[in-house]
């Protein structure tokens, strides 16, 4: 689920949901390859519930750059239903 964040028609608020979890260090890896993008300007993963949070620019990052830099991290990722 993608929705515009209400602070700046810029930002993007994308949530997705990963797989392959398995320590809380995975919380660290995601965070550090998605924050390294351009245009990203937040991200937050919970480890408990797989979810992945991501302020973005959309016009700077896709969402398959986003899916992409979790893959790159060894994990896979879908954006979310809800």
């Amino acid at each position: 689920m993608t929705t515009t964040s209400p602070l700046t028609s810029a930002s993007t608020h994308t949530i997705l949901r990963a797989k392959g979890f398995s320590c809380p260090s995975c919380v660290a890896k995601i965070e550090k390859q998605i924050g390294r993008l351009a245009g990203v300007t937040g991200v937050t993963v919970f480890f408990s519930s797989a979810r992945i949070e991501i302020d973005h620019d959309p016009a700077v990052v896709s969402t398959d750059a986003l899916l992409a830099a979790v893959s790159k991290a060894g994990y896979t990722a879908h954006l979310a239903a809800f």
